[in-house]
């Protein structure tokens, strides 16, 4: 059985026809996310250590209202429009795993993003005992 998970309309309103997250069995897959403002709907353009946090910080609504954590993603992919930026995300992405419990994960070089963006982070979650 699928759970389709969308937040309510005025926190990160969907660009396009997807859901925020769907429950597939133990698992939960989180539609990627860019540094959007949950309040404006803008896509920000500031640099990308802000960019960063607010595509993490975007994540862990999703993952709250999901019931669940960062505690629990097993595979995180990462897709950015400048790889010479991967340090500069690496230092903000670790701050939101504990030591010993980071998930596996993909960093992909892209040429572009939806909205612009210039870094996008999609999760996938196991949500079992």
């Amino acid at each position: 059985m699928l759970d389709y998970i969308t937040l309510p309309d005025n926190v990160l309103p969907p660009v396009a026809p997807y859901s925020h997250a769907v429950r597939a069995g133990d698992f939960l897959f989180v539609t990627g996310q860019l540094a959007e403002n949950p309040e404006t709907g803008e896509i920000s353009r500031g640099p990308l250590v802000a960019q960063t946090q607010r595509v993490m910080d975007n994540l862990k609504l999703v993952l709250n209202h999901a019931g669940t954590s960062f505690d629990n993603v097993v595979m995180a992919r990462i897709f950015l429009t400048d790889f010479r930026d991967y340090e500069v995300v690496n230092q903000v992405y670790v701050s939101y795993f504990k030591e010993g419990r980071r998930p596996s994960r993909t960093t992909v070089g892209v040429i572009g993003l939806a909205g612009q963006g210039d870094i996008e982070i999609d999760l996938i979650v196991y949500c079992g005992t």
